[in-house]
């Protein structure tokens, strides 16, 4: 197994390291949400997998979710073997490290990972940790902020939408 997660966590394999003879790696993404019984927030999901494969310039980026819906890790995983990744990067789509990031997403990442010897994977740090965030947060207030001003008393209104 080889180096550290971002996170300070051990990188994982599931077989002997391998890149193609004399070349680089090769990285698949697999981004990695929860999981809904509502296809539209399965969906959403889609345009954050689209929108990082577009900044990013990394060619094979796979949606996965948790459980609920397909595509599985498992899938995602395979999808990514499929288009010649060596080594899989796991990034949860969550907001913390609670049990899922903690415990199940790297469970459902080893089990997929058992099919595919020689390839290594990695879990980086649930987005929620980005410092990034509080900005985020901060210009989503704001928005939200906006739509109130001059807005009728008990009005209901979704800031962004």
């Amino acid at each position: 197994a080889g180096g550290r997660t971002p996170g300070g966590g051990a990188a994982k394999a599931s077989g002997a390291a391998a890149a193609p003879a004399g070349g680089p790696e090769v990285m698949g993404v697999i981004i990695c949400d929860h999981g809904s019984r509502r296809a539209t927030a399965n969906d959403a999901l889609l345009g954050v997998v689209e929108g990082y494969r577009a900044v990013s310039g990394h060619a094979i980026v796979e949606p996965a979710h948790m459980e609920l819906a397909e595509p599985t890790i498992a899938q995602a995983f395979d999808a990514c073997v499929s288009q010649g990744a060596s080594v899989v990067v796991i990034m949860p789509y969550f907001l913390s490290r609670g049990r899922h990031v903690q415990e199940d997403v790297p469970a459902l990442a080893s089990q997929a990972a058992e099919k595919h010897p020689g390839v290594r994977w990695v879990l980086a740090p649930p987005v929620g940790e980005a410092p990034e965030v509080p900005h985020i947060i901060h210009r989503a207030v704001a928005e939200a902020r906006a739509t109130v001003e001059g807005a009728e008393e008990h009005e209901v209104q979704e800031a962004g939408r």
